[in-house]
């Protein structure tokens, strides 16, 4: 299995090494955004890189969670069993959240 928490460690390693950003978040959010863009064009122009476009946008991510102090790992585990709990149907075509279980 992946340690979540060293990846996120790794990453700000490497930021901190190659003197990119650690410390401008609207920045961060707007080079996450750029990243994902990216994965999409990928995606619709059906080239092989789109995996490693989807990794920019993980290291982003994690980069972005430190800046915020956020524990990726962790939020990522509650948010799996919070969405785990929930009860969903589809109306209309549409999969609709109708409550959290408790």
């Amino acid at each position: 299995m992946i340690d979540l928490r060293q990846l996120q460690k790794d990453v700000w390693e490497n930021k901190v090494k190659q003197g990119f950003n650690t410390t401008d978040v609207p920045l961060e959010f707007s080079y996450t955004y750029g990243e994902l863009a990216e994965a999409f064009e990928a995606y619709r122009k059906k080239l092989p890189d789109v995996g490693e476009e989807l990794a920019d946008v993980m290291i982003y991510l994690l980069g972005l969670a430190t800046i915020l102090n956020v524990d990726m790992e962790e939020e990522l585990v509650k948010k799996i069993a919070k969405n785990a709990k929930r009860e969903y149907n589809t109306i209309d075509g549409i999969v609709t959240r109708m409550k959290e279980s408790e």
